[in-house]
């Protein structure tokens, strides 16, 4: 009996010294926490300080996903021994020069996909990489400043594809008017007097035109998230058929040092590509811009995420 009590005597005792020194534990960490906090927040103030400096400034984050797998007897399935892989990634990078007078934006966007299947019981398939989401996107903006928020602009950008049918189409942009940055890491441009030249082989459906180019792009970074979002639209002044928007967003979560999770999606609506589409691809042949289904074009990718 005596054996027991001094048993649980000694448990009582050691629970209490291990509540006491947890105490104590969390009694000393409280005040590191407000240091930390402190110098953090210290940190973070010379940053603004020198990112309001005059001069380049440049950065890039990217996304980066993938799968492989195999399968072979499978028989639940059309294609019971084969083998597949697919890898996509995104890279937004920017590099601005902003000076007391005058600023030039340069900004590029690309989103490229490969996807594989090799059907092991069919000889005949085609066992390469083929190329499923394909964005290329690379922008230049110069601005002389009227004041802080306003600048009179000029705006070059350039669109196409480059794993498939590179600048067929391909759209280039260029244009005058104003920029107006309301906060340090908007950009809003509307340029009314803007050329949008059409590069591509099927010249019955693509034209260039004249028209207004609007594009509002906002890049932020706040501690471990990097975020992007463009938006790029033309309309033209010889035909609605003609114009066309593009809207590109990327998220960036950074876990560990530079690595993260990363999401990115993006929506597209041009009636000429979809005309394109159905009559050189689909053989539509009598499909008109009064009767093609121009659907809203869209894509995603989810996975790894680096940033520069």
């Amino acid at each position: 009996m005596k054996k027991v009590v001094f048993a649980l005597f000694s448990m009582l005792v050691l629970a209490t010294a291990h509540g006491q020194t947890l105490e104590e534990l969390k009694a000393e960490q409280a005040p590191k926490k407000d240091s930390i906090a402190s110098i953090q927040a210290r940190i973070n103030a010379i940053q603004s300080k020198i990112d309001a400096l005059p001069g380049w400034k440049k950065g890039a984050f990217g996304t980066i996903g993938g799968s492989v797998s195999g399968f072979n007897n499978w028989y639940a399935q059309g294609s019971p021994n084969n083998s597949s892989g697919n890898i996509g990634f995104t890279v937004n990078a920017f590099a601005n020069l902003l000076e007391e007078k005058f600023f030039w934006r340069n900004s590029a966007n690309i989103n490229l996909g490969l996807v594989k299947l090799d059907d092991k019981d069919d000889p005949t398939d085609n066992e390469d990489f083929k190329g499923t989401t394909d964005v290329f996107n690379i922008s230049s903006l110069y601005g002389h400043k009227l004041s802080n928020q306003f600048a009179i602009s000029a705006l070059g950008e350039y669109r196409t594809t480059v794993l498939n049918n590179f600048n067929d189409p391909g759209y280039l942009d260029l244009g005058v008017g104003g920029t107006w940055t309301p906060i340090k890491d908007l950009v809003v441009v509307v340029h009314p007097l803007n050329y949008n030249f059409v590069f591509s082989s099927g010249d019955a459906v693509f034209e260039s035109s004249t028209g207004a180019k609007i594009l509002a792009d906002y890049t932020k970074k706040v501690g471990h998230i990097n975020f992007k979002t463009n938006l790029s639209m033309f309309q033209s002044y010889k035909s609605s058929d003609l114009s066309n928007w593009t809207w590109t967003n990327s998220f960036g979560y950074t876990l560990w040092k530079m690595i993260g999770v990363g999401f990115d999606f993006g929506l597209r609506n041009n009636k000429q590509e979809a005309l394109n589409y159905a009559i050189n691809t689909l053989g539509v042949v009598d499909t008109t811009f009064e009767n093609v289904d121009n659907d809203i074009q869209t894509y995603w990718m989810f996975g790894l995420n680096y940033a520069f």
